[in-house]
């Protein structure tokens, strides 16, 4: 069997942090979150063209079209229930109707990994392959969803999901040619960089506004500023501070803390920090050796809930500080030294692209690169945020290539004539298909499920891990006039549902007109992680099965009423009023979202080959396994790395 080219990054098992996460988290820290998007700017003129949205109008209303439907998205009702039946009671259907199709290749899985698996597929093995993509929502591109708004004759578009192209010039060869090959080369890069303004918070700026909410006694205090550099001590971050809902001596602790005079770990010698920050977790290290009151930490686990879904808890103080939180600092010269050496080279340790619906914009050119007649009039790069996209194109019989939204897979099993049979439910209709080979771009914790045959070791290891589940709520306004008043584009919210406020990307890419000014109609993206009460002694992955249940058991109203009464107490001060100015929610469920990043403090140390992601990717005959899961990081990259990999496996 022929071995990826793809280039793997070596890492601690047990820290779960590789050089590039840490030097990312640093950056993140210095810069900015790694969700980068952007505002207005006086110059946005770029190579990549671009076109006016005035002149795009809304779908008609006939034609179904999911980037624009709002109310409850993500997870949607009839995405999910056939796959909770399997997985919870084992019940699946006992007959299937056997189509007169049959495929060179079924991929399960319509998200970045499955995409990429038949472009993979289709680039060694040429245009005649038949492929058959399947999955069980009612759009393409799993984690990266567009959310399109059209009001007062305007596009406005925002993120469903996955946000960004994050440090491309890192990618293996494989993903650097599916990068190219998709047309995002440097070129395109370099200009969507030009494109993006500089005083966007999310562009990674570290320089750009950002501000921070905290609820007070009086109402909400809201902080503009910016409190990523007031977190590293910069930027008048005492004046800051002393501005905030806290306890006088809570705002001192917090002032010497951030300040850098002080070494908290001052009689350990430089290796016994090393392991102190290995085996300590970071809130355990800011009550015991800051001295900070419990009700304080949700400063700075309001930072690692949107960077990684969880509190300081769950993190070790190297985990922490490698996500953004502060703390280099308070440990010493050395931490002085890396904190300011990262301030200063803060742009070459990470370059962050994004286009103004996210990577929504990249399964796109994926699937329209895969099936050209969705949006045969589509350029590329240059007009993919704006192109229409005709979803009764994606499964056409004539084409070679055809993907097939609300079908959920229940098996998938060998057959004795060298074939694979792949049982799926389409809108309550139990058929089957037989293909050569399949991949599984799915949810590792889905495969045991669907591949009863496949041996205990591996079906356990793929149980191991467990989704980071998050939502994603975007919500159009008349116009933008209350929140341009407050004089940052994104805001943390610690102590509110939603941790993170921010107007939707606003960069000219993709042929995409963002708003031109406060009166122009605007989106603003919120994000929630639902662990939000953390617990001491409560393991990560139990958390996230608890976030998971409260996902579903949410209801959209009372998202909304979240979503009107945080928005509300945000922007009422400046005139906004939520029955007036908002004209359209939509939520977007993530239950099963990020790919479970191992933990130094819960996660033993495997030996080479032996960690779950590691046992559970293994090749099962004719079938194998791409997803982000497989790799253990939350990357596009890494599911694009899992894609190749497994094509490779079936096509030696």
């Amino acid at each position: 069997m022929r071995k990826s080219t793809s280039r793997r990054e070596t890492r601690s098992t047990r820290n779960g942090v590789t050089r590039r996460d840490f030097l990312n988290g640093v950056a993140i820290g210095a810069g900015g979150l790694m969700l980068p998007a952007c505002g207005s700017g006086p110059d946005s003129s770029a190579s990549v063209t671009t076109q006016t949205s005035a002149s795009l109008s809304a779908p008609d209303a006939g034609v179904h079209y999911p980037p624009t439907l709002t109310g409850m998205r993500g997870s949607h009702d009839g995405s999910y229930e056939v796959a909770h039946a399997l997985a919870w009671d084992g019940e699946k259907p006992d007959q299937y109707e056997t189509l007169d199709e049959d495929y060179d290749l079924v991929v399960v899985g319509g998200g970045m990994s499955g995409l990429a698996a038949a472009w993979f597929y289709r680039d060694k093995l040429g245009p005649e392959a038949r492929i058959l993509i399947l999955d069980n929502h009612d759009d393409f591109g799993g984690h990266a969803k567009r959310n399109e708004f059209h009001h007062q004759g305007r596009m406005v578009l925002s993120l469903g999901g996955a946000q960004n192209l994050e440090n491309p010039g890192s990618y293996s060869e494989s993903s650097t040619a599916l990068l190219n090959g998709l047309g995002i080369d440097q070129a395109a890069l370099d200009a969507i960089a030009a494109a993006t303004p500089d005083d966007f918070a999310l562009s990674a700026n570290p320089d750009a506004a950002n501000g921070i909410v905290l609820p007070g006694p009086n109402g909400h205090v809201v902080q503009g500023g910016n409190w990523f550099k007031v977190m590293l001590g910069f930027d008048g971050y005492a004046d800051t501070l002393r501005g905030l809902p806290l306890p006088k001596k809570e705002q001192d602790k917090l002032i010497a803390f951030l300040g850098g005079d002080r070494d908290y770990l001052d009689e350990l010698s430089l290796g016994e920090k090393y392991d102190y920050a290995q085996t300590v977790s970071y809130n355990q290290f800011l009550t015991e050796r800051v001295g900070l009151a419990e009700d304080t930490l949700t400063l700075f686990d309001n930072l690692l809930l949107i960077y990684r879904g969880l509190s300081g808890w769950n993190m070790s103080v190297l985990e922490a500080v490698g996500s953004g939180a502060p703390g280099l600092r308070a440990m010493g010269w050395l931490g002085n030294l890396a904190q300011t050496l990262a301030m200063r080279f803060s742009d070459s340790l990470m370059e962050v692209r994004m286009f103004p619906d996210g990577n929504a914009s990249i399964a796109r050119l994926l699937v329209q690169q895969l099936i050209p007649n969705v949006a045969p009039a589509m350029k590329g790069v240059e007009d993919v945020a704006v192109a229409r996209f005709n979803y009764a194109a994606l499964d056409a019989e004539e084409q070679t290539i055809r993907l097939r939204l609300n079908s959920t897979v229940v098996g998938v099993r060998e057959t004795d004539d060298e074939q694979v049979w792949v049982d799926y439910v389409q809108k309550g209709k139990p058929v089957r298909v037989s293909a050569k080979s399949c991949i599984l771009a799915c949810y590792n914790g889905l495969i045991p499920h669907l591949c009863p045959e496949m041996p205990d070791a591996q079906k356990e290891a793929l149980k191991y891990g467990v989704k980071t589940p998050f939502v994603y709520a975007n919500v159009l306004l008349d116009n933008g006039r209350a929140f341009h008043k407050l004089g940052a584009t994104m805001f943390q919210c610690p102590g509110d549902p939603f941790q993170f406020v921010s107007a939707a990307p606003t960069m000219s890419v993709g042929g995409y007109q963002p708003p031109r000014n406060a009166d122009d109609p605007m989106a603003i993206f919120m994000m929630s992680f639902p662990v939000q009460a953390p617990q001491k002694g409560v393991k990560a992955r139990d958390l996230f099965r608890y976030a998971r249940h409260l996902i579903y058991s949410t209801s959209f109203d009372v998202y909304e009423k979240q979503v009107r009464e945080q928005l509300q107490a945000i922007l009422g001060p400046q005139g906004f009023d939520h029955a007036v100015d908002i004209r359209a929610i939509t939520v977007n469920r993530i239950s099963h979202g990020y790919a479970y990043h191992y933990l130094a403090l819960e996660d033993p140390e495997w030996p080479d080959g032996q960690a779950p992601h590691e046992i559970g990717r293994a090749q099962f005959g004719r079938i194998s396994i791409a997803n982000s899961d497989s790799e253990a990081r939350a990357y596009m990259d890494s599911a694009w790395d899992a894609a190749f990999r497994a094509v490779e496996e079936q096509t030696v």
